[in-house]
């Protein structure tokens, strides 16, 4: 049976997505999930989040990321699925 295929997944989250600890419930979620990769604000009340993982994991994620956290309201969501790098060692909050 084949392992399953490594995937990226670069997403732009907009709406109610700031003010309503959505970064740090995406990293506990990416976390829980064995992915790797980052999330952070954006301008204009959006997140954007970069993920790096198997690929039933990462649609998982995606697929919560449509919804978020308690207290989030996401209006948009922007899917971009990428060539998979494993650059990252693990999943954080960028302050930037």
């Amino acid at each position: 049976m084949p392992m399953p295929e490594n995937v990226r997944a670069h997403i732009v989250v907009s709406g109610r997505v700031q003010g309503v600890f959505f970064r740090a419930a995406t990293q506990e979620k990416a976390q829980k999930l064995g992915l790797t990769g980052w999330v952070k604000n954006l301008a204009g009340s959006r997140v954007e989040a970069v993920f790096e993982g198997k690929k039933a994991k990462g649609e998982e994620m995606v697929k919560w990321a449509k919804n978020g956290p308690p207290g989030a309201i996401v209006r948009d969501l922007e899917l971009i699925w990428e060539e998979y790098k494993g650059e990252f060692s693990q999943f954080e909050i960028k302050y930037d």
